[in-house]
């Protein structure tokens, strides 16, 4: 079955810092990670193409992805970042060369709850809808009141909410998380990747069972049409490596059928950000 990984990083150290990854527990991935070092992973879990999703907050490393992109076949478009709250957002997006799918901003990293229903962050998202492109939500659970918000604001916008919203897998517990996923999911304009829980749970010792009450949730939230597989390479290699990640993904979709699972490894993605 065709798969597209629809969440993964690059990263070269020797370009730009990183300083996201100084802190000790990190240190299994503070090395530079290309699109060669991705190629033979994915091709043994049967990925074909996927979208290449921006690190930093920075301009310089948007424009550096896209030229990576033109000159990759794996790689089928770019999440990248600009500056949303600034005045000219709209002509910054216009300014990027051919192969941008999506805009992210960390806003895990926002120190205001609120961030994302600021006037000036709902102007440049106007700007992204008005592109024609999507928007990747990187929330953490108390982020996502703020979240459901937004999404009812900006009706004419592609969401992509990354992640699950990062919610607790480690601990088990599932509310307040799941009560606000399922709200924000209320919303049709608003997909969901099937990412980065290995790296919510235990890291040397998570189980596929630890997942699934998770995987669940925004699966019957959502419905398989708007969820999407990625595998939050080189970050899951903090717990996973790259196969365990897809075989994981295989078993939590394994209840769906056919044409449910082909929607979580491809269609999804495919629809959302518009892939060629």
């Amino acid at each position: 079955m065709t798969r597209i990984d629809a969440h993964h990083h690059v990263w070269d150290l020797s370009v730009r810092p990183h300083a996201w990854l100084d802190p000790e527990p990190m240190a299994p991935v503070r090395r530079t990670f290309t699109l060669d070092d991705l190629a033979g992973p994915a091709a043994a879990a049967g990925v074909s193409r996927s979208v290449l999703v921006q690190v930093l907050p920075d301009l310089g490393e948007t424009r550096e992805f896209l030229a990576l992109a033109a000159g990759s076949e794996l790689v089928a478009g770019v999440v990248g970042w600009i500056d949303l709250t600034a005045p000219d957002a709209a002509d910054t997006l216009a300014g990027l060369p051919h192969g941008l799918v999506g805009v992210r901003h960390g806003v895990q990293s926002e120190p205001d709850a609120g961030w994302l229903a600021r006037a000036d962050v709902r102007r440049g998202l106007a700007a992204v809808a008005a592109a024609g492109l999507a928007y990747d939500l990187l929330t953490l659970p108390h982020q996502l009141p703020a979240a459901i918000d937004t999404v009812a604001a900006v009706p004419e916008l592609t969401f992509v909410l990354d992640h699950l919203s990062k919610p607790p897998i480690a601990s088990g517990e599932l509310e307040p998380w799941r009560r606000r996923v399922r709200e924000l999911a209320r919303h049709p304009n608003v997909y969901c990747k099937l990412s980065g829980m290995v790296t919510e749970a235990r890291w040397g010792s998570w189980r596929v069972a630890d997942l699934r009450p998770y995987a669940e949730v925004v699966l019957e939230a959502f419905g398989p049409e708007r969820v999407m597989f990625g595998s939050d390479w080189p970050v899951c290699l903090l717990a996973a490596g790259y196969e365990q990640v897809a075989e994981a993904a295989d078993a939590l979709c394994a209840g769906l059928s056919d044409g449910e699972r082909a929607d979580v490894l491809a269609g999804t993605a495919r629809r959302a950000y518009r892939l060629e």
